[in-house]
């Protein structure tokens, strides 16, 4: 009888709700596998897009933003996207203030390989603005701090900003379907490293297809392990924002999704905010 042998992949995600859902069928080893067996690594979206550059995870999520800069090694799985149907990133500040006036205040970004941040330059029409660099859950605090006037919200605190004490500037997410016709914003997806070949590639997209397929039959389940990663987020809260990041998008980007990210990276290159242009390529 033959031994089959165990292959051992790094599989990169946020310490977050949504990602913690999507991979639960995984982490908690629900689905057949195979041979492979995945090490979850836990790092904020940012770091896991730099770590993309050096190509140090088989698979990882990755910002749309970045993926523009891994082509060479990388390439798109169709399931694990993140898009925000008329919602997505947005603007808050203490305080509100017209839109018009975003150009002059100091803004809080949670990186500058992160579609937010692409999408913010796309709804300035500029990169000549003033930001600074936080750590995603940092941006409130920084906001509050005064350290920037007005911050970059990714994640929870798109739901959790009123209760905070802040006021919405802009959704990004919003401002991008009404000026597209209905295209979802894409912001994030899963890369898998093109070196470990296309038989490989195949079947493991159906791993993790599986995988976010389970948590949607098992809601209840895997949003209670979701929790973990919630920041103090209600099993309700937990669940609204599972239902809007994890979807019929998440399972297969679809026309619209890949309309989407086309769009998306077509116009930031045009505006000289990605250098080359991009051409998508997906897992089959």
């Amino acid at each position: 009888m033959t031994q089959t042998t165990t292959r051992l992949l790094t599989l990169g995600h946020s310490p977050d709700p949504d990602d913690a859902f999507m991979f639960y069928g995984l982490a908690a080893e629900r689905i057949e596998t195979q041979e492979f067996r995945f090490e979850h690594i836990l790092q904020d979206i940012q770091t896991l897009n730099e770590r993309a550059t050096r190509e140090e995870l088989d698979i990882s999520a990755i910002s749309i933003h970045a993926y523009a800069s891994v082509l060479d090694k990388y390439a798109l799985l169709p399931c694990g996207a993140s898009m925000g149907d008329n919602y997505g990133p947005m603007i808050v500040a203490t305080q509100a203030f017209e839109p018009t006036q975003l150009r002059e205040k100091t803004i809080a970004v949670p990186g500058l390989m992160t579609s937010a941040f692409l999408a913010l330059k796309l709804y300035l029409g500029t990169d000549d603005f003033k930001f600074v660099v936080v750590p995603f859950d940092g941006i409130m605090d920084a906001v509050r701090e005064g350290s920037a006037d007005c911050g970059l919200l990714i994640h929870e605190g798109q739901l959790t900003y009123r209760q905070e004490g802040f006021a919405s500037i802009v959704n990004l997410g919003e401002w991008w379907y009404q000026r597209t016709d209905g295209l979802p914003l894409p912001l994030g997806a899963n890369v898998i490293r093109k070196s470990l070949g296309a038989e490989a590639l195949g079947r493991l997209n159906r791993i993790l297809k599986e995988s976010i397929q389970y948590g949607l039959d098992h809601r209840e389940e895997a949003v209670r392990h979701s929790l973990q990663w919630g920041r103090g987020m209600s099993h309700e809260m937990a669940d609204e924002f599972v239902g809007m990041y994890v979807n019929e998008l998440t399972l297969d980007f679809g026309d619209r999704g890949r309309a989407g990210v086309e769009r998306f990276l077509k116009e930031a290159h045009e505006k000289g905010f990605i250098a080359e242009p991009v051409d998508l390529e997906f897992v089959s």
